[in-house]
């Protein structure tokens, strides 16, 4: 799971964000949109086309324009279509998934290797 995270909070996480440019974008179903508000700034990218800009505000802080979203991405961009990014100090962190399978049959594997492929 990857997490984007500023002054303490967590602002949005998931498990399935899209790397672009080294930026990771966050499904907007994972976004706290509670903590976001829109502004008046908009950016063009000659190939991804134009961004929209959020600020982010928790406990009194403002982080200006640090949110950023391509509502209408080019077609070359259409894998970040309903997507935001993070910049301005945000700070992303991956933190572990395990697998329920994997770790809930580890016991049983080790058990059956130390009996020497055994099975009870």
């Amino acid at each position: 799971m990857t997490q984007a995270i500023w002054n303490g909070t967590v602002i949005a996480d998931s498990e399935a964000t899209s790397v672009v440019e080294g930026n990771h974008y966050f499904p907007t179903d994972s976004v706290r949109w509670e903590l976001l508000k829109e502004i008046d700034r908009q950016t063009i990218c000659h190939w991804k086309g134009t961004a929209n800009y959020y600020d982010i505000v928790v406990a009194g802080r403002t982080n200006r324009a640090a949110v950023w979203q391509y509502r209408n991405p080019s077609p070359a961009a259409n894998n970040i279509k309903g997507h935001v990014a993070f910049g301005g100090g945000v700070k992303m962190k991956r933190t572990p998934t395990e697998s329920r399978h994997a770790a809930s049959s580890a016991p049983g594997l080790l058990r059956r290797l130390l009996s020497g492929g055994q099975s009870r």
